[in-house]
Formats: C-alpha cells, sequence, structure tokens
C-alpha cells in the first residue's frame, strides 16, 4: 500500500476518533465552552499527528498494521466491544461533571496531567522505534521476532504501560474526579489482554518462554 494511502486512511480514522470523543465529551456538557474538553482533545490530536508522522516517515508498515482494529480471536473480540462500553461511560462522565460542577481539579494537576500524557505518547513511539511488530491487534506475524531490548528489557509490555499513562491522565486533563471512576476498570482489561496474549506468545513465538523468565514483570516494574 502507498505511502500516501496509508497516511489519508490514518488520518481519517484519528479525525473520526477525535470527532467521536469529542460528542462524547461536549454533548453531556451541553456546551462547546468546556475548557478542559478542548485542552484534552487538542492535546490528543496533535500527539496522535506527531505519532503518524514520525511512523509515515520512519515505519509506514508499522503505521498501516496499526490501522487493522479487527481482533481475530473470539477472547479479544468479547473484550473489545466490552472495551467500547468502558470507554462510552468513561468519556461521557466528564461533560456531566463540567456541567454540574461536582469536581474543582487544580490547575497544576491538569497540567502535569498533560505531561504525563505526552510522556505516554512519548513512550508508545519509542516502543514502535523499538519494535516494528507492535500492532493494534494479538497476532503473531510471519517473520516475527523477539524484542528483549530497551523498554522490553525492563518490562514485557511496554505498549500496554505507554497506553496506561495516557488513559490514567485523561481524568486529570478533562477536570474530572469522577472519571477516576471507570478508567480504575482499565488495569483489568489490560491485565485480561496480556495474559490472553502471552499464551499465544508462549506457543507461537520462538525464544518467549526464556524472556519471559530474563524479564519477571509484564506491565509494571516491581509490581506485575
Amino acid at each position: 500500500m502507498p505511502h500516501r494511502s496509508i497516511l489519508i486512511q490514518a488520518v481519517i480514522k484519528a479525525l473520526l476518533s477525535v470527532i467521536v470523543l469529542g460528542v462524547l465529551i461536549f454533548l453531556p456538557a451541553g456546551t462547546f465552552r468546556f475548557p478542559n474538553g478542548w485542552l484534552f482533545l487538542i492535546t490528543l490530536y496533535a500527539l496522535m499527528t506527531v505519532t503518524m508522522i514520525y511512523l509515515i516517515k520512519k515505519d509506514p508498515e508499522l503505521l498501516r498494521k496499526r490501522l487493522q482494529l479487527k481482533e481475530r480471536q473470539k477472547q479479544q473480540k468479547s473484550l473489545m466491544k466490552f472495551t467500547a462500553v468502558f470507554f462510552l461511560l468513561a468519556y461521557t462522565l466528564p461533560g456531566f461533571d463540567y456541567r454540574f460542577g461536582w469536581s474543582q481539579v487544580p490547575l497544576w494537576l491538569v497540567i502535569l496531567a498533560v505531561i504525563v500524557m505526552i510522556l505516554g505518547y512519548a513512550l508508545f513511539i519509542e516502543v514502535m522505534r523499538e519494535n516494528s511488530y507492535a500492532s493494534r491487534i494479538i497476532e503473531i506475524q510471519e517473520g516475527q521476532k523477539l524484542i528483549d531490548t530497551g523498554l522490553y528489557g525492563i518490562i514485557r509490555h511496554p505498549m500496554y504501560a505507554a497506553a496506561l499513562l495516557i488513559y490514567l491522565a485523561s481524568p486529570f486533563v478533562l477536570g474530572s474526579y469522577y472519571m477516576i471512576i471507570p478508567i480504575l476498570l482499565l488495569p483489568v482489561i489490560l491485565v485480561i489482554r496480556i495474559q490472553n496474549e502471552e499464551k499465544l506468545l508462549l506457543n507461537e513465538l520462538p525464544g518467549y518462554e526464556a524472556y519471559r523468565k530474563k524479564v519477571r514483570y509484564r506491565l509494571i516494574p516491581g509490581i506485575w
């Protein structure tokens, strides 16, 4: 697939995701005058754009892989349906929170959360720099090799660690303490996904058993 076509698809999907998030955020707020909502969307789209530019220049094939969203495993399909409901709940709460004035998140915490989001995307890009097999769906690709350097020498699933940083920062960027409640389900979702993924890696990726013994922690160093 030509690079231009991949980039167009990526931009369209990014725009659609931001539009959907915008509806989820601003509709419950009942107004477009929701500063934290705009801060979140602008920060998110800027970071997504930087990531797309990096991939189209350095690894367009990986960008193509990451545009594929359809899971092949039955358990993962069910998990993704549940995750979709989770996102709907999580990202509608900040709008209601703003409308009814439930939370008062201080500016310093909002700024700190934006920095954490940026750090999460920086880790995300570093993972993709190290691992050109980091597709969005769980699969073993043709010719896939085990990666055990860089961040993969610290934890086995740094991509999910980066995602965890981004999503845990979201409630504070959006100015909603109440959003933390559904977001706390995310680590549970990730644990289920990682456990399922590791079964596949153990069965189909050469060297993964030895790597698992060498790098003990899956997601958070010293914890799990």
